[in-house]
């Protein structure tokens, strides 16, 4: 007896999935990367990274069209880097990012799987002031060692 084809589709990626992969392709351009890193103003950058110049990246991750189109928080990511990426699974209509109103002009974009990424339209480059860039930094560097201590020692800020 023969059986009716079944077509399998892979499950749809999540954000997690897309911050892996982005993650991994920041690290072969030697940017180091922290997930769901807060900003001053109450914003949550979804990926924040440094690279060994000090240059700062946030990459805002979208998964969903409503989401994206929703989304008219991001232009409040800008004064927290130097580049702005938006992020996204492949198989997302690209054609948003091309509106005036994503600035094309400024926002680099990348699409990603859970195993890698590729950079579609690179970022433009517009460097912080020296005591956001410091003030950042610090941030950056301070929370990355909270979760390493948080590994290490889940008990040590519960104060034993």
């Amino acid at each position: 007896m023969n059986s009716p084809a079944v077509s399998i589709q892979p499950d749809p990626l999540i954000a997690a999935d897309v911050a892996r992969g982005v993650t991994r392709l920041l690290l072969r351009h030697d940017c180091v990367a922290l997930a769901e890193v807060p900003l001053e103003g109450g914003r949550r950058a979804d990926l924040m990274a440094i690279d060994s110049r000090g240059n700062i990246v946030i990459v805002e991750i979208k998964v969903s069209r409503a989401d994206l189109l929703g989304d008219g928080k991001w232009t409040d990511y800008l004064a927290h880097c130097d580049r702005f990426f938006w992020a996204v699974p492949e198989g997302f209509d690209l054609r948003p990012f091309e509106q005036e109103n994503f600035l094309p002009s400024r926002a680099g974009l990348i699409v990603a799987d859970r195993y890698d990424a590729a950079v579609m339209r690179e970022a433009a480059t517009m460097p912080l002031p020296a005591p956001t860039r410091r003030k950042c930094t610090l941030a950056f560097a301070r929370r990355a060692a909270r979760r390493v201590i948080q590994i290490l020692d889940p008990e040590a800020e519960s104060g034993f």
